[in-house]
């Protein structure tokens, strides 16, 4: 039997001054805390056994892989399936008193959060970031890999492996910034999920 574990590394805190959704916006970077937090969760991985690393192409992911990338000696494939997930409300705010969420022109788009109207189909999500776990464990297989992605398509991992529907309170998600969602596979099939948060108190 073979034992492989795959890591889900979510990025770290985004320099976003306005507070907007940016989304797949190009552009949104870490922030000082947020290069500490990749530095601090690259570091719990140092000694681990890992011989693949990818990470989304969006810049806070690949600027969280770098660190790991150092910590391992490893080179970062840019996986486009480790993608945030798409959003019809990009740029905009959409908490607090400003958000455009109470503009009556966009309640049409809130109509089904159970798909969700507003954006990429959970289910979807789910597809695209499954095929990317499955091509890490085969790439690693015997070993670790890490892959560096979202909160999102995260929780969408988290919820199929733990028997959960998708549709989901984002209150109750367990993704904090810098995170890792741990997969262990015996052979193709996951045997375990394991959660922390290396960089909790930065």
């Amino acid at each position: 039997m073979t034992r492989t574990i795959v890591h889900l590394v979510r990025h770290g805190e985004v320099h976003n001054p306005e507070k907007i959704l940016y989304g797949r916006i190009p552009g949104y970077h870490l922030s000082s805390r947020g290069h500490s937090m990749a530095a601090r969760t690259a570091e719990t991985f140092r000694d681990h056994d890992v011989t693949y690393l990818a990470a989304s192409p969006l810049q806070r992911a690949q600027e969280t892989a770098r660190p790991i990338a150092e910590a391992t000696g490893l080179d970062v494939d840019v996986d486009k399936t480790l993608i945030e997930s798409g959003n019809r409300f990009e740029g905009l705010r959409t908490k607090g008193l400003r958000s455009a969420l109470w503009n009556p022109r966009r309640w049409p788009l809130l109509v089904n959060p159970l798909e969700p109207s507003w954006g990429e189909p959970y289910e979807q999500i789910a597809e695209r970031m499954l095929g990317s776990i499955e091509r890490a464990r085969t790439a690693a297989a015997g070993h670790e890999a890490i892959l560096v992605s979202h909160q999102l398509p995260i929780v969408m991992v988290q919820r199929i492996v733990l028997g959960q529907r998708l549709p989901h309170a984002p209150w109750n998600r367990e993704c904090d910034l810098a995170s890792v969602t741990s997969l262990l596979f015996e052979d193709n099939q996951v045997t375990d999920i394991f959660y922390s948060s290396p960089a909790q108190e930065i």
